[in-house]
C-alpha cells in the first residue's frame, strides 16, 4: 500500500504514527513545519536542551495551540525514548556521542530510529544498525538528506540490473576551503556574520559544509550503506555539471576521472579557478550506472538517456534535496513498512581528522567545522591501519604531540577519556566490522 493511503487509514482509525523528535534545530524545525499538513502522523514528544525554545520554534513553523498542547516537551531524551507514546524516534542532535547513546537506547526500548545524526552513523553506524536489527526495529538514514536520497537511486539502479559506477552529491568546493574556520566561513556564502546570526545559522555547522568535512561524512555514510568504495586519497571533488556526470564519473580506464568503478565521489559546482559550472549539482545528488550489455546500451540511446561517448554509461540525478521537509518518508517507511531508507551494512569508509594548521602540544581539538581540524574521507582499512582519529571523536581532546598542517591526527597524538561510551562503541564497531 502507498504511504499516503496508509496514513489516511491511520487517520480514519484514530491510530496515528507517533513521533518523538530529539533536537529541534533547523532540520527538526523543517520536519515540524510539515506535521500540520500530514494526516495520520503526530509528534507526541519533543526533547531539546531548551524545551521553551523548542516550543517557540513550533509556533514559528505554524503550530497552533491545540497541536502544542498535545505534545510533551522535555529536556530528557531518555524519557522520550522510553515513552509508550512514541513509535519512531528522530535523532537530530548532530552530536556523535549523543547520537550513539540515543540509538542504543532506541534498540533497548524497541523503538525505530531515524538518524539525522550522520556524524554518529559514520562513527559507529554498522554496529548501531546491527543492534537495532537484533532488537527487531529499524535504524534508518534520514530521507531529505543527501545520503538517503542517493541510496534510493543506487537501489533503483541495482534493482534494474545496472552496475553502479559512482554515487554521491554536489557541493561548492575549492581546495582552499579546507582551511576555512568559523571566522572566515560567511564570506564564502556571501553573508555577513550579522546576517547569519539573524537567520539562526551556526558558523561551525556551516563551516563543516564548506571545509569538506560534511561531504566526507555523507560519502562515508553512502559507502557503508551501499557497499561502495572510498577513494584511496580522499574525495577529488571534480568540477562537473549534471550533463557531464556520465563522462567525468567513469573509471580512468574508460576515459573518466574515477579511481575505480563502484566508488563514492562529490562533484564541485565551481571550476578550480572559481568559475561556475554549467548545470551544477550544488544542492543535488546523483548515481552513475553502466549498461550490462549491448542491448541495454542501445536502449539508452533509443530512449533519450544522457550517456558518455561510448553510450554505456548514464546517470540519474536530482538537482535538490529538501532536508527536513522530506523526513516523513523515512519515518513512515520505518513505521508502516518496517524498512529503512538506507542503513549501514559494512565499514568501507571512515572520516579522519586532518590538521588545518600546525597544532601545538596542549591545544584542544574542537571537532567538525572548527578551527583545528577538518574531516577527510579514507578507506576504512587505511584509517584503521593508520590508527587515525575519527572526526567524530576529535572534539574536546588534548593534543600530546605536535601535529603539522595537513597531517592525519592519530590516536597517539591525543589524550582522551577512552572509557566514554562513544569511544567504547566505536571500538566495538571496529572489532566487529573492520
Amino acid at each position: 500500500m502507498y504511504l499516503y493511503s496508509s496514513l489516511k487509514q491511520r487517520e480514519t482509525d484514530d491510530n496515528p504514527v507517533r513521533v518523538g523528535l530529539i533536537g529541534a534545530g533547523k532540520f527538526g524545525s523543517m520536519f515540524l513545519s510539515q506535521v500540520p499538513t500530514t494526516p495520520g502522523l503526530v509528534v507526541s514528544m519533543i526533547a531539546d536542551l531548551d524545551p521553551a525554545q523548542a516550543k517557540a520554534q513550533c509556533r514559528e513553523v505554524g503550530w497552533n495551540e491545540a497541536r502544542l498542547s498535545g505534545t510533551h516537551f522535555t529536556d530528557d531524551a531518555k524519557t522520550l525514548i522510553s515513552s509508550d507514546q512514541v513509535d519512531v524516534v528522530v535523532e537530530a542532535t548532530g552530536h556523535p556521542a549523543a547520537g550513539i547513546k540515543h540509538a542504543l537506547l532506541c534498540a533497548e526500548h524497541g523503538k525505530h530510529v531515524v538518524m539525522v545524526n550522520v556524524e554518529a552513523d559514520v562513527l559507529a553506524g554498522p554496529y548501531l544498525a546491527k543492534q537495532a536489527r537484533q532488537a527487531g526495529v529499524v535504524y534508518s538514514m534520514a530521507y531529505g538528506d543527501q545520503p538517503a536520497l542517493t541510496m534510493e537511486m543506487v537501489d533503483w539502479a541495482r534493482s534494474c540490473g545496472f552496475k553502479v559506477v559512482a554515487a554521491g552529491k554536489g557541493t561548492k568546493y575549492l581546495p582552499t576551503y579546507h582551511a576555512s574556520t568559523p571566522d572566515t566561513v560567511w564570506s564564502h556564502y556571501g553573508l555577513t556574520a550579522e546576517q547569519a546570526a539573524a537567520a539562526g545559522m551556526r558558523s561551525q555547522m556551516f563551516n563543516s559544509f564548506l571545509d569538506g568535512t560534511k561531504s566526507s561524512i555523507e560519502m562515508a555514510a553512502i559507502a557503508n550503506a551501499a557497499d561502495l568504495k572510498a577513494p584511496t586519497n580522499g574525495l577529488a571533488f571534480p568540477a562537473c555539471g549534471a550533463e557531464d556526470l556520465s563522462h567525468v564519473l567513469r573509471p580512468e580506464s574508460a576515459g573518466g576521472q574515477l579511481e575505480f568503478s563502484g566508488q563514492v565521489e562529490v562533484v564541485s559546482s565551481l571550476e578550480r579557478d572559481g568559475r561556475p559550472v554549467a548545470r551544477d549539482l550544488r544542492w543535488g545528488v546523483y548515481c552513475v550506472f553502466e549498461a550490462p550489455n549491448d542491448y541495454s546500451a542501445a536502449c539508452f540511446a533509443q530512449y533519450g538517456m544522457n550517456t558518455d561517448d561510448s553510450g554505456r554509461y548514464s546517470a540519474m540525478f536530482k538537482p535538490f534535496h529538501l532536508i527536513g521537509l522530506e523526513l516523513n518518508i523515512s519515518i513512515l517507511s520505518a513505521a508502516l513498512r518496517n524498512h529503512p531508507t538506507g542503513s549501514p551494512i559494512c565499514f568501507n569508509g571512515d572520516v579522519v581528522a586532518i590538521a588545518k594548521r600546525d597544532i601545538k602540544v596542549g591545544e584542544v581539538l574542537d571537532g567538525e567545522g572548527g578551527y583545528t581540524v577538518w574531516g577527510k574521507l579514507m578507506p576504512a582499512s587505511d584509517s584503521v591501519a593508520a590508527d587515525a582519529l575519527p572526526i567524530g571523536l576529535a572534539s574536546e581532546v588534548t593534543v600530546t604531540q605536535a601535529i603539522k598542517q595537513g597531517q592525519v591526527v592519530t590516536m597517539n597524538d591525543i589524550k582522551a577519556d577512552r572509557s566514554a561510551q562513544a569511544w567504547v562503541v566505536r571500538q566495538k564497531m571496529l572489532d566487529e566490522f573492520s
